[in-house]
């Protein structure tokens, strides 16, 4: 897994330049997964016990549009299972009335995001956990039970 910035314009963002919102980058991860080992569609599950997915502006406390939700597919495959993921979760009344609002996309350049982004959670295990305390897990036991 590995952190960067897609879906905006011009090439080779930086933090800086994506958090300012002028590029129109979303910061995400790239994942490379062994179908044999995990499925799309069980990443996609995941995806959605890490996220909040009605809410357009960001991420607990991550706010704006650089981190607002989506998932980018590479394929007609991937786009189906997501889709169909989406569909599933918005029937199942999980969050009650509210929309889910993830946008699925199709996927764009990617690019690395700084080195001191990369295993943030390892490199810096207090800010890491100052940032799930903003609202993440409070989330996840509400609307999952995790």
């Amino acid at each position: 897994m590995e952190s960067g910035y897609t879906g905006g314009h011009g090439a080779n963002p930086t933090y800086e330049q994506v958090k300012s919102g002028t590029t129109g980058h979303t910061e995400a991860v790239r994942i490379t997964f062994d179908p044999a080992k995990i499925s799309y569609k069980e990443l996609v599950e995941i995806y959605w016990h890490q996220t909040d997915p009605t809410d357009a502006m960001g991420q607990f406390q991550d706010r704006g549009d650089n981190y607002r939700p989506v998932i980018f597919v590479k394929d007609e495959e991937q786009r189906r299972i997501a889709e169909a993921s989406k569909h599933h979760l918005q029937e199942s009344a999980l969050f009650g009335d509210a929309k889910i609002v993830t946008q699925i996309e199709d996927a764009q350049p990617f690019y690395l995001a700084e080195d001191y982004h990369q295993d943030f959670y390892k490199k810096n295990p207090e800010r890491y956990a100052a940032q799930e305390a903003g609202g993440r897990e409070r989330f996840k036991q509400e609307h999952w039970g995790e």
